[in-house]
Protein backbone atom coordinates (compact mmCIF):
# COMPACT_ATOMS: atom_id res chain seq x y z
CA UNK A 1 0.00 0.00 0.00
CA UNK A 2 1.44 3.30 -1.00
CA UNK A 3 0.22 6.68 1.03
CA UNK A 4 0.33 9.60 -1.12
CA UNK A 5 -0.41 12.66 0.37
CA UNK A 6 -3.91 14.81 -0.96
CA UNK A 7 -3.92 17.99 -2.30
CA UNK A 8 -6.14 18.83 0.66
CA UNK A 9 -3.97 17.94 3.12
CA UNK A 10 -2.77 21.15 4.09
CA UNK A 11 -6.78 22.13 4.98
CA UNK A 12 -6.68 19.22 7.27
CA UNK A 13 -3.22 20.07 9.27
CA UNK A 14 -4.90 23.35 9.60
CA UNK A 15 -8.28 22.14 10.71
CA UNK A 16 -6.46 20.48 13.61
CA UNK A 17 -4.07 22.93 14.03
CA UNK A 18 -6.81 24.72 16.39
CA UNK A 19 -7.64 21.60 18.17
CA UNK A 20 -3.95 20.30 19.12
CA UNK A 21 -3.14 24.28 19.95
CA UNK A 22 -6.43 23.95 22.08
CA UNK A 23 -5.06 20.52 23.94
CA UNK A 24 -1.65 21.86 24.70
CA UNK A 25 0.40 19.04 23.14
CA UNK A 26 2.03 20.83 20.35
CA UNK A 27 3.26 23.95 22.31
CA UNK A 28 4.50 21.81 24.61
CA UNK A 29 6.25 19.22 22.53
CA UNK A 30 8.03 22.84 20.72
CA UNK A 31 8.69 24.19 24.48
CA UNK A 32 10.78 21.35 24.69
CA UNK A 33 12.32 21.17 21.52
CA UNK A 34 13.00 24.93 21.76
CA UNK A 35 14.84 24.32 25.46
CA UNK A 36 16.86 21.73 24.08
CA UNK A 37 17.92 23.93 21.26
CA UNK A 38 18.62 26.58 23.16
CA UNK A 39 20.82 24.59 25.84
CA UNK A 40 22.24 23.49 22.52
CA UNK A 41 23.66 26.65 21.69
CA UNK A 42 24.53 27.80 24.23
CA UNK A 43 27.27 24.75 24.57
CA UNK A 44 28.28 25.29 21.55
CA UNK A 45 29.02 29.03 22.44
CA UNK A 46 30.51 27.93 25.32
CA UNK A 47 33.07 25.21 23.29
CA UNK A 48 33.33 27.74 20.67
CA UNK A 49 35.05 30.27 23.22
CA UNK A 50 37.40 27.53 24.62
CA UNK A 51 38.59 27.20 21.05
CA UNK A 52 37.39 23.19 21.66
CA UNK A 53 36.07 22.95 18.14
CA UNK A 54 37.02 22.65 14.57
CA UNK A 55 36.27 25.55 12.09
CA UNK A 56 34.31 22.84 10.32
CA UNK A 57 32.57 21.75 13.50
CA UNK A 58 31.70 24.98 14.18
CA UNK A 59 30.01 25.46 11.25
CA UNK A 60 28.04 22.03 11.20
CA UNK A 61 26.68 23.06 14.36
CA UNK A 62 25.59 26.59 13.60
CA UNK A 63 24.26 25.22 10.41
CA UNK A 64 22.06 22.46 12.39
CA UNK A 65 21.02 24.77 14.88
CA UNK A 66 19.77 27.38 12.35
CA UNK A 67 17.64 24.43 10.45
CA UNK A 68 16.38 23.00 14.10
CA UNK A 69 15.08 27.00 14.93
CA UNK A 70 13.37 27.28 11.38
CA UNK A 71 11.59 24.34 11.48
CA UNK A 72 10.07 25.39 14.96
CA UNK A 73 9.29 29.00 13.37
CA UNK A 74 7.59 26.91 10.94
CA UNK A 75 5.77 24.52 12.78
CA UNK A 76 4.89 27.35 15.23
CA UNK A 77 2.84 29.00 11.99
CA UNK A 78 1.62 25.61 10.77
CA UNK A 79 -0.28 25.01 14.29
CA UNK A 80 -0.70 28.95 14.92
CA UNK A 81 1.40 29.21 18.09
CA UNK A 82 3.03 32.43 18.59
CA UNK A 83 6.81 31.65 19.33
CA UNK A 84 6.72 34.10 22.77
CA UNK A 85 4.03 31.61 23.76
CA UNK A 86 6.92 28.74 23.98
CA UNK A 87 8.42 30.85 27.18
CA UNK A 88 6.24 29.93 29.78
CA UNK A 89 6.38 31.42 33.35
CA UNK A 90 7.09 29.26 36.05
CA UNK A 91 6.28 31.91 39.09
CA UNK A 92 8.75 32.43 41.17
CA UNK A 93 11.02 30.44 39.32
CA UNK A 94 10.95 33.04 36.55
CA UNK A 95 10.55 32.07 33.04
CA UNK A 96 11.62 28.92 31.47
CA UNK A 97 13.44 30.86 28.48
CA UNK A 98 15.24 34.19 28.32
CA UNK A 99 14.14 37.08 26.79
CA UNK A 100 15.69 37.33 23.05
CA UNK A 101 19.22 38.78 23.19
CA UNK A 102 19.14 38.90 27.30
CA UNK A 103 22.05 35.49 27.90
CA UNK A 104 24.86 34.80 27.00
CA UNK A 105 26.41 31.81 28.24
CA UNK A 106 29.02 31.91 31.10
CA UNK A 107 27.45 35.81 32.20
CA UNK A 108 24.63 35.91 34.93
CA UNK A 109 21.74 37.96 34.72
CA UNK A 110 19.74 39.70 37.23
CA UNK A 111 16.55 37.51 36.60
CA UNK A 112 18.21 33.98 34.98
CA UNK A 113 15.68 31.82 33.66
CA UNK A 114 15.43 28.38 33.71
CA UNK A 115 17.80 27.92 30.90
CA UNK A 116 20.23 29.82 31.99
CA UNK A 117 20.39 27.76 35.53
CA UNK A 118 20.21 24.38 33.42
CA UNK A 119 23.48 25.53 31.50
CA UNK A 120 25.29 26.19 34.32
CA UNK A 121 24.54 23.08 35.71
CA UNK A 122 25.29 21.26 32.40
CA UNK A 123 28.37 23.15 32.57
CA UNK A 124 29.75 22.90 36.36
CA UNK A 125 28.12 19.23 36.37
CA UNK A 126 26.12 17.73 38.78
CA UNK A 127 25.70 14.41 40.61
CA UNK A 128 21.94 13.32 41.80
CA UNK A 129 22.26 10.17 43.87
CA UNK A 130 19.14 8.53 45.87
CA UNK A 131 16.44 5.75 45.75
CA UNK A 132 12.66 6.26 45.60
CA UNK A 133 9.50 3.85 46.41
CA UNK A 134 6.47 4.09 44.72
CA UNK A 135 3.26 2.22 45.92
CA UNK A 136 -0.20 2.54 47.34
CA UNK A 137 -2.19 1.18 50.41
CA UNK A 138 1.18 1.24 52.45
CA UNK A 139 2.49 -1.23 49.38
CA UNK A 140 5.70 -0.78 47.90
CA UNK A 141 5.33 -1.43 44.58
CA UNK A 142 8.30 0.01 42.79
CA UNK A 143 11.56 0.47 44.25
CA UNK A 144 13.80 2.93 41.92
CA UNK A 145 17.40 3.32 42.44
CA UNK A 146 19.02 6.50 40.96
CA UNK A 147 21.98 7.75 40.26
CA UNK A 148 22.74 10.58 37.68
CA UNK A 149 25.72 12.50 36.08
CA UNK A 150 24.53 15.47 34.20
CA UNK A 151 27.24 17.47 32.59
CA UNK A 152 28.28 19.02 29.23
CA UNK A 153 32.07 17.49 29.74
CA UNK A 154 33.17 13.79 28.90
CA UNK A 155 33.52 11.99 31.84
CA UNK A 156 36.79 9.96 33.02
CA UNK A 157 35.29 6.41 33.64
CA UNK A 158 38.32 4.89 35.17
Amino acid sequence: MVCTPSENSNDLLATNSKANNQAGLVPLLLTVVELIRQLMEAQVIRRMEEECLSESDLERAAESLQKLEEQVLNLCQIFEIDPADLNIHLGELGSLLPAAGSYYPGETGNTPSVLELLDRLLNTGVVVDGELDLGVAQLNLIHAKLRLVLTSKPLNTK
